[in-house]
């Protein structure tokens, strides 16, 4: 199943994509559906309902807040942060649907958080229903947020790996098949991502595309390295992103360099976007927002350090990165899942570090064997990872986790590319390996913030 780059690296603000994201979009295809089946000019009252996971941390995560946009038919690139949008409906109980029709919302009220309700389908679950003035049921559905800003309709979920059928020339299941591919017409994985892409739109589009999305990645960066001050919700986690990167400008003035400087800055581009997205700033899923940091640490990683040792310039680099890491993804995504609230942390830094791994590989010049074996060998050493964030917020362990993430990736390419020829295990056997962990996974490991760190730090 081919998930083309465009679905894999959605730009959205933060600080979840499967609790911001996916939700938002699933309230706007709501509201959608409320004009086309001529419902809308009869709201007068709208509820939701949030179940498992986005109940137990959707306050954490900001999924209100998302839900909120997406009733207001905003766009996530649309949205301007400095705008209270939300704080607005919290203080006149007015919801402007559609930014067209002034309707009472009461958020105490018309959201329920059903925590122990786990539905069948994911437990990222949410229902709308609207009523009109006499309370008349008008239009009901439940939609699931399944990883990476992906949703689908209740009806939908039976059959979610259908839902994408892109009319492309190369299709694969397996790396073992995209390696055959790659053999058979003589091409690199970026260029079957290529040629796939260019049957959905421009090759123009695309790679305008994958500049912008590289831009906000570095733009994030930046934002997150210069913004002091402490990050919301109420565990008073102080940005350390500014703290670092003024010490590792005064070891450069000073010339007290050392020999793992890099390191530092590596940890300090992951701090940078994962601390931009807790905050709820504008961010490009990678492919998922709470690892969102992995990637654009890597992707500077590689412009400011590595390029020269390359086969490609910088921005050919960058390019064979961004495509290679999301044909991997489109693995990951078919045969396994990103969602935290389905395997676990696995799914979101686990999949992020071997995306950035293989990225890294294909960006050297690397080939289709020593890409697999970077791309394994980081997920390999990130199976069983729990996501139990604290407070139900995308900071304790996840900001650490993303500098982690960051170095792993790179460690895994650097072993990529000098064993290619002695690994063991694949990438497929890893990415089933990793899918049937998370199904044996504790929910109370899930994104629920029941298990593990959010249970046992004091004053959480």
């Amino acid at each position: 199943m081919y998930y083309s780059l465009f679905d894999i690296f959605s730009i959205g603000v933060g600080p979840s994509s499967s609790h911001t994201v996916g939700p938002m979009r699933a309230a706007k295809r709501y509201l959608k559906n409320l004009k086309s089946e001529a419902k809308f000019s009869s709201v007068s009252k709208v509820k939701i309902t949030l179940y498992g996971s986005l109940a137990l941390t959707g306050v954490g995560h900001g999924s209100i807040k998302a839900i909120i946009y997406g009733l207001m038919g905003l766009e996530a690139e649309a949205i301007d942060p400095e705008k209270p949008y939300v704080s607005a409906v919290e203080r006149d109980k007015i919801l402007h649907l559609g930014r067209e029709r002034a309707i009472s919302f009461d958020v105490d009220q018309d959201v329920v958080f059903a925590k122990e309700t786990f539905l069948p389908e994911h437990s990222n679950g949410m229902k709308f229903s609207s009523y009109d003035a006499e309370d008349k049921l008008l239009l009901e559905e439940t939609y699931f947020s399944i990883g990476g800003g992906i949703i689908a309709r209740q009806d939908e979920m039976s059959r979610r790996l259908s839902q994408i059928n892109y009319n492309v020339p190369f299709q694969f299941d397996t790396y073992q098949e995209l390696i055959e591919i790659c053999e058979k017409n003589n091409q690199t994985i970026h260029d079957i991502v290529m040629q796939n892409e260019v049957c959905l739109r421009s090759e123009k589009d695309v790679l305008a595309y994958i500049k912008k999305i590289y831009q906000i990645m570095q733009n994030s960066i930046d934002r997150g390295m210069k913004t002091e001050g402490e990050l919301p919700g109420g565990l008073g986690i102080k940005r350390r992103a500014p703290e670092i990167y003024r010490s590792l400008q005064e070891k450069f003035l000073k010339n007290d360099m050392d020999s793992l400087m890099i390191v530092d800055w590596i940890n300090l581009w992951g701090f940078a976007v994962a601390e931009e997205n807790a905050s709820g700033g504008q961010i490009v899923t990678a492919p998922t927002m709470g690892s969102a940091g992995i990637l654009p640490a890597v992707l500077r990683y590689f412009e400011r350090f590595a390029h020269v040792k390359s086969s490609y310039n910088s921005e050919e680099g960058i390019i064979r990165f961004l495509t290679t890491a999301s044909a991997i993804c489109s693995l990951y995504r078919t045969n396994a899942s990103i969602s935290g609230a389905e395997v676990g942390c696995q799914g979101e830094v686990g999949v992020a570090c071997s995306l950035a791994a293989g990225g890294l590989v294909a960006a050297m010049g690397g080939n289709t064997k020593q890409i697999e074996n970077a791309a394994e060998i980081a997920m390999e050493h990130n199976l069983g990872l729990t996501c139990d964030p604290v407070g139900g917020l995308v900071q304790v362990p996840c900001i650490e986790r993303n500098a982690m993430g960051a170095l792993k990736a790179v460690n895994a390419a650097r072993l990529g590319i000098q064993n290619a020829d002695s690994h063991v295990v694949s990438l497929d056997s890893v990415i089933k390996t990793m899918y049937f962990t998370g199904i044996d996974m504790s929910n109370r490991y899930k994104e629920t913030s029941l298990g593990g760190l959010a249970v046992n730090v004091a004053n959480c």
